[in-house]
């Protein structure tokens, strides 16, 4: 019985198709979301071929599995392994989950070929963005549910006219930036319902920050806050809170909790006012979190 042929290889395929048929002058826009690497984790043997788990490095913020309750350790994702985390099990799934990323970019590839042979890319705008990423042990972790670095970091790459080549940025965005910065470099008046900013003036300026910390939330459980260095993550599982403080730099892969130590008792404390102003941003006064929080924050001082 066959399988048939890879999500990944039909999304590229049709986009191919609609490349070399486009022949109007007509500006035109390409949304390809594909599925991969989401499981099941399949993929072309000669791309699992290309990773042998036994040679896959295990990341160094491995774990047997998380140290406490986040709130969804019994989420989906989390029991496609067992606990506690096999290490051969999880380069396994380390490696296949690379093989599906490489057959990924080989039919991404495919799609941008078909572009520069058309012509179209010297006036097109690409934009490459992913979903949350999956932990696959780090952390103990395997799904994406969690505030952690591998997992609330996406990929953003942009090329084309008014996108500086090959250069980094290190301003903090979100994803839903995009739309207002493809508005701006195509000369579009950005509509008035958009919450997004725009990331021209920091695509023309490497110190433009557009933001000084980044928010993300999970259900009711983590919520997350960050500057240009340190890390504030709260949990609140069943009434119980749990604090993370990590410097980025210094930890890169989150494994030294900074909660506790004299030294980070102020950066702690300035984090947690940009937390609640976050949350009252975002309306999050009312959740389970928000109340939770906010009476444990006030009985603290």
């Amino acid at each position: 019985v066959s399988a048939g042929k890879h999500s990944s290889e039909l999304f590229a395929e049709a986009a191919v198709d609609y490349l070399n048929g486009y022949d109007s002058d007509r500006p035109f826009f390409m949304y390809l979301a594909f599925m991969a690497p989401h499981d099941p984790r399949t993929m072309p043997q000669a791309y699992l071929d290309m990773y042998d788990p036994e040679k896959t490095t295990l990341p160094p913020n491995f774990m047997g599995g998380h140290p406490f309750d986040n709130g969804d350790l019994k989420v989906r994702d989390e029991v496609l392994s067992g606990f506690p985390r096999d290490p051969c099990e999880v380069r396994r799934h380390l490696a296949e989950y690379y093989a599906m990323v490489t057959h990924l970019d080989a039919q991404m590839g495919r799609v941008l070929d078909v572009l520069e042979a058309t012509g179209k890319a010297r006036d097109t705008i690409v934009v490459f963005a992913g979903d949350n990423g999956l932990a696959l042990g780090q952390h103990g972790l395997f799904g994406k549910q969690n505030m952690y670095e591998h997992s609330i970091r996406v990929p953003l790459v942009m090329c084309g006219q008014g996108v500086p080549k090959g250069e980094r940025r290190s301003a903090h965005v979100y994803l839903l930036d995009v739309f207002p910065t493809l508005c701006e470099l195509l000369g579009v008046d950005i509509p008035s319902s958009v919450e997004g900013t725009s990331l021209v003036p920091a695509l023309n300026d490497a110190t433009t920050r557009v933001r000084e910390t980044l928010f993300a939330a999970y259900r009711q459980f983590q919520r997350m806050v960050k500057d240009g260095r340190f890390k504030l993550i709260e949990y609140v599982v069943d009434g119980r809170r749990t604090t993370q403080l990590f410097d980025l730099i210094a930890d890169p892969w989150e494994r030294h909790n900074l909660v506790g130590e004299p030294a980070h008792l102020e950066t702690l404390g300035k984090l947690r006012c940009d937390l609640i102003d976050w949350k009252e941003a975002w309306d999050d006064e009312e959740s389970e979190w928000g109340k939770t929080f906010w009476d444990g924050y006030r009985k603290s001082g």
